[in-house]
């Protein structure tokens, strides 16, 4: 996941590739000094130019003495994955193949979505050695981004001249999501009770519905786990013991249409779905489940068939680095005929979206529907704080009494269509952006200790 190093070795960056240092021009400066004298004698004047020419000597042999870039060796290596929102670093270093100690200055061209401004460093490079700093980036966009060349400019210990020089170290580097959070929610859950029960896949009593083995009835049993049967050869009452399903189907279903574009401070609500979804996945996989994933908008952006293992993790997180948000109202119908197609079977099917404000009942609710049939469904929408604050306020003048109605009356009509949900079955649920991912977890955790599915 570590982008893959890259070197080059530079190239003059102009048609002349050189030019004055900035000890020249402080010198050319000093000699200014001369004009003093000449204003009492012109022959001064000689001197002046005398001292300048000796300072065109000078730049001509520091200019000899520095190397060519094709001397120098530029590599750039980065030392942490890329991730959303998170500080990553890479190193620029240059390696000097020239009898000379070279001062250099590199501009690093990262793109905008990667870092504000271009990475500038500088390097004092010896002789015969090698030099490199590091500096950060932290990127605001998910999935591809193009790296551009780096540029030089290098000077001798005199600094009287310098080379220009440009490394073409262009690469594509791919930015994941936040891997550091889905990797902490995984982790926490991991530890509790629940998570344990589902690594070891433990029997729990009354849970799940894969038949185990027999045992005599204790007091506490359900009695329709009794085994009739058994309980007459051996006249006593004999109770079955079940275990969890250790190979359930997860479809997470991601809506990136034009309503997940929202920013919620300071990433998209697509951001926060993608989020949840790697730590879900996680999750599932590590409990034995298989994983799939869909992606869609007026299209579908994104089908992963559902497997299992580690090789599967590494699909959907580059598959999940690619989801981009959409202009474009998504088409949810479109999305569930596809996912009817592709999973015949009852799955648990986490679908994460958001409802548009209209009077009518949206599309993506009659959608949710058609899966109940076959599918168990948790279906989330993000909420927004905003809308919760205006909500909230106590209004102080009629336009402001208007505005928390309004809040009030869009956040009723939101309870209303979830609970609709649920009366056909669902399981609905709207989240705070930041609690998005231990929410789904916990709701994934719940429906394998119940056996809903």
């Amino acid at each position: 996941m570590i982008p893959a190093p890259v070197e080059a070795i530079p190239r003059p960056s102009t048609r002349l590739g050189y030019s004055f240092g900035r000890s020249w021009f402080l010198l050319v400066l000093a000699g200014l000094v001369w004009l003093v004298p000449a204003l009492v004698d012109g022959r001064f004047a000689y001197a002046m130019v005398g001292w300048d020419l000796l300072l065109l000597l000078g730049w001509l042999a520091d200019l000899r003495m520095l190397p060519q870039p094709g001397h120098l060796i530029v590599r750039r290596r980065w030392t942490t994955p890329l991730a959303l929102s998170v500080e990553s670093q890479a190193e620029i270093s240059v390696a000097n193949q020239s009898k000379s100690t070279l001062h250099v200055q590199i501009l690093d061209y990262v793109p905008s979505s990667l870092r504000n401004e271009p990475a500038a460093v500088e390097l004092t490079v010896p002789a015969r050695g090698e030099a490199g700093a590091t500096y950060t980036v932290q990127p605001t966009n998910r999935g591809p981004a193009t790296v551009a060349p780096c540029y030089l400019r290098y000077q001798s210990a005199l600094r009287l001249a310098e080379r220009w020089a440009i490394a073409d170290l262009t690469q594509e580097v791919t930015v994941y999501p936040d891997l550091r959070d889905a990797r902490r929610v995984a982790m926490f859950l991991m530890r509790s009770r629940q998570v344990e029960l589902e690594k070891r896949f433990s029997r729990i009593r009354g849970a799940g519905h894969a038949f185990e083995s027999l045992r005599e009835y204790r007091e506490g049993d359900d009695f329709g786990d009794i085994c009739w049967t058994a309980t007459a050869r051996r006249g006593k009452l004999v109770t079955r013991l079940y275990e969890l399903e250790r190979s359930q189907t997860v479809w997470i279903v991601l809506d990136t249409g034009r309503l997940m574009r929202t920013r919620v401070a300071p990433l998209s609500k697509l951001d926060y779905a993608v989020n949840a979804a790697l730590a879900l996945s996680q999750v599932a996989l590590l409990a034995g489940d298989r994983v799939g994933l869909l992606a869609y908008k007026r299209t579908i952006q994104s089908l992963i068939p559902a497997e299992r293992g580690k090789a599967q993790l590494r699909q959907l997180l580059e598959a999940l680095a690619g989801v981009r948000e959409d202009g474009s109202e998504a088409d949810h119908l479109h999305a569930v005929s596809r996912l009817m197609r592709n999973q015949r079977r009852r799955s648990f099917v986490v679908w994460i979206t958001d409802l548009a404000e209209t009077v009518m009942t949206p599309e993506v609710i009659e959608a949710a529907s058609a899966l109940l049939s076959r599918h168990l469904v948790l279906f989330v929408v993000i909420g927004q704080p905003d809308l919760q604050r205006a909500a909230a306020q106590r209004p102080s003048s009629v336009a402001e009494m208007y505005e928390v109605s309004a809040a009030q009356e869009v956040i009723h009509r939101r309870e209303r269509l979830l609970a609709r949900l649920r009366e056909r079955g669902a399981l609905a649920l709207e989240a705070e952006s930041g609690d998005l991912a231990p929410l789904l977890v916990n709701s994934y955790l719940q429906v394998k200790q119940r056996s809903q599915l």
